[in-house]
C-alpha cells in the first residue's frame, strides 16, 4: 500500500459532500491510500480510500474524513470558477483606461 499526500487550498470557505459543515479558505491536506494491483505484468493501483484532514468543530483538534475525489474536484473547481468571476468583476481603475483619442 502507498500513500500519496497532496495539498489543495482553497481561497473562498467551501462545502465538501460527506461534510455537515462549511470549511474555511486554506489549504487541506489529502491522503489517497492505493494499493498493487497484483497479477498484471506492469505496476498498477488502485485508490482505496481518499481523507482530508480539516479543523475540528471544537478547536484545536483536526479531523480526518474520508471523501469522493470526485466531490473533491468539483469543491476545487467551483472555488475556482468563483475567484476567476471575481477578478473579471473588478473595477478598473481609471489610471488603468487609456483615454478616447481626440478628433481634429
Amino acid at each position: 500500500m502507498i500513500a500519496r499526500n497532496e495539498t489543495v487550498v482553497f481561497s473562498k470557505p467551501f462545502l465538501l459532500k460527506g461534510v455537515d459543515r462549511i470549511l474555511s479558505s486554506g489549504s487541506y491536506r489529502v491522503v489517497t491510500d492505493e494499493e498493487l494491483i497484483e497479477g498484471i505484468s506492469f505496476p498498477a493501483y488502485r485508490r482505496v480510500s481518499t481523507m482530508i484532514f480539516v479543523p475540528g468543530e471544537h478547536g484545536g483538534s483536526i479531523e480526518m474524513l474520508a471523501i469522493d475525489p470526485l466531490d473533491l474536484r468539483i469543491a476545487l473547481d467551483k472555488d475556482t470558477a468563483l475567484v476567476s468571476a471575481e477578478c473579471r468583476l473588478l473595477p478598473v481603475s481609471s489610471m488603468d483606461t487609456v483615454p478616447p483619442a481626440r478628433s481634429s
